[in-house]
This record gives structure tokens, sequence and C-alpha cells, in this order.
């Protein structure tokens, strides 16, 4: 690969206002657009769930994004484009209480929006609107039965008031409502990918509706998310689709407490039903390729 002497990367951790919290990024500050493969390495060097690289597109507030995991690149992700307003706002708008940020992701603009937390030097609130969920048909019984075997749960665990279904708000994920039994929740077949894509999902959210916690992975069942924005979203729409949450209402999802990185996401509405979906922000150290 080739090297990149001089670029410039922070380290944030998102949905938390307290350093060494929260879900962990890395943000990758490049002047000009990588390769993809070199931003793929990079993400693998980094070990985090997810990457983002961020470059000016254009003076003002607008700049072009990528998102990788250690395995492939995203079309959208929330975690990472929360993080990177946030940074976007310590680097530039220091001054400011307030400031909106235009992230592109290929030809999708996602707006977001971030507040300095008062009495901090680099603790933020971000918000971004995930625009109006996609909300597939609901899976059957018979149907969710390989689903919740693939994910080491009874069908006694399964919470018989609401269905699994596949929502996006750009990431498909297939949403499992559980009563109870997260503690065991785990990806068990090698194939799940696979498995998940017969109902068009890309990957699963396994969410205790009662207790607004959820859980999810990536799909080899290796490395557990500790906070996801692009599910946050999904949920938030899945519970007022069906009744478990009202038009205006602030949903906070709790997620991270099974691997020692409790953290809150926030959901909300707005009156046209696009999703909000928010967390703090704290950067939290910089670095430079040698």
């Amino acid at each position: 690969m080739t090297s990149f002497p001089g670029l410039g990367y922070y380290q944030v951790d998102v949905f938390t206002h307290e350093a060494l919290a929260g879900n962990g990024l890395s943000v990758f500050l490049p002047e000009s657009p990588l390769p993809a493969r070199a931003m793929q390495r990079l993400a693998v060097e980094m070990r985090q769930f997810e990457s983002i690289f961020i470059t000016p597109d254009g003076p003002g507030s607008r700049f072009e994004a990528r998102i990788f995991t250690m395995e492939e690149e995203l079309d959208f992700a929330g975690h990472p484009l929360l993080g990177a307003a946030g940074l976007l706002h310590h680097l530039h708008a220091a001054g400011q209480p307030a400031a909106d940020w235009t992230l592109m992701l290929g030809t999708r603009a996602v707006a977001l929006s971030t507040t300095r937390l008062e009495g901090t030097a680099a603790t933020y609130n971000a918000r971004m609107n995930q625009g109006k969920a996609t909300l597939q048909a609901p899976l059957g019984h018979a149907e969710s039965l390989p689903f919740l075997a693939a994910l080491n749960l009874e069908a006694s665990q399964l919470d018989i008031r609401f269905p699994l279904q596949v929502v996006s708000t750009g990431l498909p994920y297939l949403l499992v409502p559980a009563a109870g039994g997260l503690d065991r929740a785990r990806i068990v077949p090698p194939a799940f990918e696979a498995l998940l894509a017969t109902v068009g999902a890309k990957f699963a959210y396994v969410v205790d509706v009662a207790a607004r916690e959820g859980r999810t992975w990536d799909n080899a069942g290796l490395v557990e998310d500790i906070a996801t924005g692009s599910a946050a979203g999904p949920v938030g729409a899945y519970l007022l689709q069906h009744g478990a949450a009202t038009p205006g209402e602030v949903i906070t999802l709790k997620q991270g407490r099974f691997v020692g990185r409790p953290s809150k996401i926030t959901v909300q509405a707005n009156t046209v039903g696009e999703i909000l979906v928010s967390g703090g922000v704290v950067v939290l150290a910089r670095g430079q390729l040698l």
C-alpha cells in the first residue's frame, strides 16, 4: 500500500459525554480522496467497528464521507456520521455554540447539526436526519423461526406483541423483538449473512422492546457493536409503527452494556415523519501517519 505521510486522524467516542466510553471511532482527514483499498486497510489497522474518511466538498460545511468496517465499505452508518460532525465542529466552529453540516455519502446528502456542551473543551451533541424509514412486510411465524435459532433465541423469548421486520433508513436491519433474553443472544451459524439476504437485510438487531435496549454484531458474530446509529433510526420507526412509542416522543435506546461500554442513543420523529438520531461526541485524541 502506498504510504500517506502526514495524514491526520482523530479518535472520538460517540453516544457518550464521557471520554473512554461509548462507541469509538477513527476519523481520517485526507486533503483529497484516498483509494478505496487504502481506506480499507487503514480501517483494518485501526480495528474500530467502523472508520470514516472525510474530505472537503467545496467551501463551507459540506464534506464527502466514506465509511468502512474492517471487512467492507458501507453505504450508510450512524455513529461515524455523528462522530465526524462533532469533530468538524471542534475543528471548524470551535467558537460557535451550534453548527450545521452536510456529509455526502455518494449521492446521498445527510444533514447534521451539532452543539457544544457548555463548560467543556471537546464534548458535543450531534444530531442527524436519517429521513423517512422504509418498512418491509413483517415476517410470519414460520419465516421467523430460522432467525431466532440463528440468534440463539427460543420462540418463548420473542415479544409476541411485535413481529420480526426489516426496516431501513439507509441500511436494512432485521429487527428482532425480544422479551428479555438479550444476555444469551448471539450469532450461531457461519452463513448468517446469507440467511439475512433472503429477507433483504444487511444486519440483524435484537431489541428488548420493553427495556429499549438492543444488541447487534458483525455477521460473523465475532465483534459486537457498542452503539449503532444506523439501527437506532429503524428501531424508532418500528416502535412508532407498532404503537410502542408515540409521535414526537423522545426515545432513548440503550446499547453496549454487554461489552462494558454502556451507550445511549436518542431517537425522535419530526413532524413530517423523518427520523432524527442523536448522541454525545467526545473528541479524544489526534494522530498522524508517519
